[in-house]
């Protein structure tokens, strides 16, 4: 028996704004939509039920917005890595997160890092990776 990555839950203040935030920089959908959290997937994602266990297991992961009434205090102990794709341009997807509200971010990371850390909107840590082939 193997469980599977299911999804990523986010805590947030406004799970409209950050789950909406979070689909376009993902090119994800938004799957559920209620006040108690908002879901998003992969638009190639099915949304309808497996019965082989195997075919449910290569679905992918999704991310589920929840609410919360307290502030983020402390760096996050886990975050995700963005990558463009080698056909990218890294540079130009960071300055289009930035300029729809995410901000540079110092969690100690070295001057000379391959990697850039910034915060969502509501101050969650991720990074964006060099650009990738795999």
């Amino acid at each position: 028996m193997a469980l599977r990555w299911y999804t990523v839950v986010v805590d947030s203040h406004d799970i409209a704004a950050q789950s909406r935030w979070w689909a376009e920089t993902l090119g994800y959908v938004v799957v559920w939509d209620s006040p108690e959290g908002v879901a998003i997937v992969p638009p190639w994602a099915s949304t309808t039920p497996f019965e082989d266990p195997e075919e449910w297991r290569r679905q992918p992961q999704g991310m589920v917005f929840v609410p919360v009434e307290e502030g983020k205090e402390v760096k996050n102990r886990l975050h995700l890595d963005l990558a463009p794709h080698s056909t990218g341009d890294r540079d130009a997807e960071i300055e289009a997160l930035l300029g729809r509200g995410a901000t540079r971010a110092d969690v100690g990371q070295p001057a000379d890092a391959g990697f850039t850390v910034l915060r969502d909107p509501e101050g969650n840590e991720f990074c964006v990776l060099g650009a990738r082939s795999l």
